[in-house]
Parts: structure tokens; C-alpha cells; sequence
């Protein structure tokens, strides 16, 4: 009984972030376009299922994953010891990543688009590496109080100087991947875990040192991923090809069997965040767990969440974007594809839970110098400016290096001028930003207008659109924090 109340609130729940694309969606097809789309009822089915889905899987979520995860973060950081720590942190940021829906989504695009070429699985255990080791750094630079600006203006350097010699085909969705990597699941581990680190450190404010475990999270997959394209692109591709058979194969199997395989396949992404709590556990702990059969419980229902998200992005999510992007373009009439941008962006990003709970973090450390609803508004602005920036650019056909390099050049010349108290959360800001259910729709709405423009190529025009929802977050909160530091300096000078 009690389990069902709980599922039903995470059900409202995932019908309250899934309620601001359905009434912007509503809006267009009743008032603007004037039509109703022919799989209306599929799509609505669709919605429907990705709801349940992400209720079966914050659920699971709750009895599982999240309390021994927080449990762990707490002990080791209450021991001190470095390796354990660095292990730990690296461990958890490989198996959350892994199983992290919204980037199981976009590697699917991803592969399905190239053709094969780009290989799902290959793309997700490169970006699962990339944050499992920058968690660990991130947790080294905590432990011994380096600023985060220097790890963050050096890294995004890099990633500017690898993007000018990537090929264009993997830029976006290199950014992408980065975009993606914070989500429903490793944002509150991740974001306990360096809190409770600065927290239990002697000379370590949680603000300052406690966020930006976040930020390394989202920047280091864009370099692992172009240099990946790097070597996709070079020529070989071979495998990736023959992967491409083998999911042709697949199609043609009875739905049974078909239904079986996926859920399989959930099972192994979920698998390795199990064996990493159970490993730290009863290995480096020599605990046992203290109630066992609910947290097994918990991730039979991750699993069952996972299968019913990927089922219902099919049927809903991936079909509404691509329907918005053929009917707004079908229009002629570019003004209302910036504006769905805009409202999608925005709407999105006000109901989206990972910013709620880093916000509130944020307001707690902050000791009244970080509002909540203010940073949850600069954000959702911030989102929605940038994916109607990347919207600009699929419409016109310009260079996805050229604005990712200025926007990270803006980025970094705010990092050197805003008050250093905001930088590791604006940082974070821009990293939790993409939802599970905007980022498949976002995804859908890039490849439906690079699909139905002349001159675009899907693969190289159709991703970026993460990319901007995740930088410009970054600029309206450092922009805020620069004019109200100003706006003090100046009422503290005696007129």
C-alpha cells in the first residue's frame, strides 16, 4: 500500500515535467498550425508510457540506488581516505552514466543515424570512462581545496582546440553526450557526494568546493567523444557497420523475443551501478546491507522503468518532436520554430527536478546569497535562449565550431569576472539542465528540422541543440552574479 501511494506521487510527478511539452505542443497544433497529427493517439500512448516509466524508475531510484549511494559518499568521506574515495568516485560515475536515460537515447539517434558507424554501446561506455574519471578528479581537487576555475578554463581550452580538429560530424553530438551525462540519476550522487566531502573537510566551504563535481562531469566526454570521431571518421568503421546488420536482424525477431532482448539489455546497463554498491559495500565497507530485499526490489523496478522509457520515447517523445519540427517547417514561417524553441526550453527547464534539488542545495550553502527561484529562472531563460540559438543555426546552416568556440570564449571570460562563490554552481547549472524527457524531444526536434531543410545534414546539423541548452544556463547566472556584485559595490561606496 504504501509503495503504490508512493508510486502514484512519482507518477504525478513525471506528469508534471511532461505536462509544460503537452500544453506548448497543444498550444501550436490548436492554435498555430490548426491541425491534429494522424498518430495523435500513439504519441499520447507513448507520453504515457515514458510517465510511467520515469515513475518506476525514480521509484527505484528512492529504494535503492539513492540511499545506499548517500550512504556510501557519507562514510568514505567521514574515513578521509584518498584512494578510497577516488575509486569510489569513479566507480559511481562509470555505472550511473551507464544507465543514464537520456544518453541511452541520444546514442541511439546517433547510431541509427550514421548508420552504424557511430556505435551506441561504444559511445556510452566512452562517455560512462570520461565521467567516472573526471568525478575522481573532481573529488581530488575537493580533498585538497584547488579552485575549480582552474580545471574549468583549461579544460574548456582544450575542448575548443579538439573541436577546431574534430570532423563536423561528431561536433554536436560530442556536446551533446557532454549535455546528457548529468541527469536523474548522477546529479544527486554526484552533487552529495562533493557536498558532504567540503562539508566533513576542515576548511572547505560546501558552496565553493561542494559544487562543481557537476560541471567537470559534462565538459570531459566532449573531448573523449571527438577524439573517438577522430577515429571513426579516419576510415575504419568496419564493426560499427556490422553492428548496424545486427540491429537489422533484431527487427525482423518475433516482438516476444524482441521484448525479451531489450529488457535484457536493460538489465546490463543497470548492472554495473549494482555490482559498484555492492563491491564498496560488502568489499571496502564489510557491511551488509540493511534491508535487503527492498533495495533488490528497488532495482527490479530501475529496470522496468528503463525498458518502459525506451519504449515510450518510440512511441512519443522522438514522434512529437519530429512532427513539430515537419509541420513548423511546412509553414514556411521561421518565427514560430524560434518561438516553440523558446517555450520548450523554458517550460521544460522550470519543471525539471534535477534543478529543483540543486537549486535547493545551493540556497542551503549559500547562506542567503543564492535565491532558488531566481537561479531556476536565470536557468530556464538561459535554456531557452540557447536552444533557440541552436535552432538559428540548423535554420541558416552555420558552423557548429564556430558557436560552441564563442560560446565557451564568453564562457570564459565571465569565469574570470564573475564573484567567485557563483562559479562551481553556474558551472553546475549548465549540467542539469537536460531532463530525461526534454532531451529526447529536444534530440527529435534538431533532427526533424535538419531533416527537413535542404542543405542540412542530419548528423551534422541534426545534434547541437543539447550543447546550447547547457552554456548559455552558464552565462545568465555568472551575468547575474556580475550586475548584483556591482549593484552591492556601488551601495557600499559613501555617496
Amino acid at each position: 500500500m504504501l509503495f503504490l501511494h508512493a508510486f502514484g506521487h512519482s507518477f504525478l510527478h513525471a506528469l508534471k515535467n511532461l505536462f509544460p511539452i503537452i500544453a506548448v505542443v497543444l498550444f501550436f497544433q490548436l492554435v498555430v498550425l490548426q491541425q491534429v497529427p494522424d498518430n495523435t493517439l500513439s504519441m499520447a500512448t507513448g507520453l504515457l508510457i515514458v510517465a510511467v516509466g520515469v515513475a518506476l524508475f525514480l521509484q527505484g531510484l528512492e529504494l535503492s540506488i539513492f540511499p545506499v549511494g548517500k550512504s556510501l559518499s557519507n562514510q568514505f568521506a567521514k574515513r578521509g581516505s584518498v584512494p578510497i574515495l577516488l575509486s569510489f568516485g569513479f566507480a559511481m560515475g562509470f555505472s550511473a552514466v551507464v544507465a543514464e536515460p537520456a544518453l541511452i537515447a541520444v546514442a541511439q539517434q546517433a547510431q541509427e543515424i550514421s548508420e552504424g558507424r557511430i556505435d551506441a554501446l561504444t559511445l556510452r561506455l566512452l562517455v560512462a570512462v570520461s565521467v567516472g574519471f573526471v568525478i575522481a578528479l573532481g573529488v581530488f581537487r575537493t580533498i585538497f581545496g584547488y579552485p575549480l576555475h582552474w580545471f574549468m578554463v583549461g579544460g574548456y581550452i582544450t575542448v575548443v582546440i579538439v573541436t577546431w580538429f574534430a570532423p563536423e560530424e561528431i561536433v554536436g553530438l560530442a556536446y551533446d553526450s557532454g549535455g546528457v551525462t548529468t541527469n536523474i540519476v548522477t546529479v544527486p550522487l554526484i552533487a552529495a557526494l562533493g557536498i558532504g566531502l567540503a562539508a566533513s573537510i576542515r576548511g572547505r566551504n560546501p558552496l565553493t568546493d561542494g559544487f562543481g563535481l557537476v560541471a567537470l562531469a559534462v565538459m570531459v566526454p566532449m573531448i573523449t567523444v571527438q577524439l573517438y570521431g577522430v577515429y571513426v571518421y579516419s576510415g575504419t568503421g568496419s564493426e560499427e557497420i556490422a553492428a548496424t546488420a545486427l540491429s537489422g536482424e533484431q527487427k525482423s525477431l518475433p516482438v516476444a523475443l524482441k521484448m525479451l532482448l531489450d529488457l535484457a539489455s536493460m538489465i546490463r546497463d543497470v548492472l554495473p551501478i549494482i555490482l559498484t554498491i555492492l563491491f564498496f559495500q560488502y568489499v571496502v565497507l564489510r557491511r551488509g546491507l540493511a534491508n535487503p530485499s527492498k533495495i533488490l526490489f528497488g532495482f527490479l523496478l530501475v529496470i522496468l522503468g528503463l525498458y518502459a522509457f525506451v519504449v515510450g520515447l518510440k512511441m512519443g517523445l522522438f514522434p512529437v518532436g519530429t512532427s513539430m519540427a515537419e509541420q513548423l517547417i511546412a509553414l514556411e514561417q521561421f518565427g514560430f520554430v524560434y518561438l516553440f524553441a523558446f517555450m520548450i526550453g523554458f517550460a521544460t527547464t522550470m519543471a525539471e527536478p534535477a534543478l529543483l534539488a540543486v537549486g535547493k542545495q545551493a540556497e542551503e550553502a549559500a547562506a542567503g546569497r543564492v535565491n532558488g527561484n531566481t537561479i531556476r529562472i536565470l536557468v530556464a531563460i538561459g535554456v531557452a535562449i540557447g536552444i533557440s540559438i541552436g535552432v538559428h543555426r540548423i535554420i541558416v546552416g552555420g558552423s557548429m565550431h564556430y558557436y560552441i568556440m564563442g560560446g565557451y570564449t564568453v564562457v570564459i571570460i565571465l569565469t574570470a569576472l564573475a564573484p567567485k562563490y557563483i562559479v562551481a554552481l553556474a558551472y553546475d547549472l549548465g549540467g542539469v539542465t537536460t531532463s530525461e524527457v526534454t532531451v529526447p524531444l529536444v534530440t527529435a526536434l534538431g533532427i526533424g528540422l535538419a531533416t527537413n531543410i535542404e542543405g542540412r545534414s542530419v548528423l551534422i546539423d541534426g545534434f547541437g541543440l543539447i550543447a546550447f541548452a547547457s552554456i548559455f544556463p552558464i552565462i545568465t547566472v555568472m551575468l547575474y552574479a556580475i550586475v548584483m556584485q556591482w549593484l552591492a559595490d556601488r551601495r557600499e561606496v559613501p555617496s
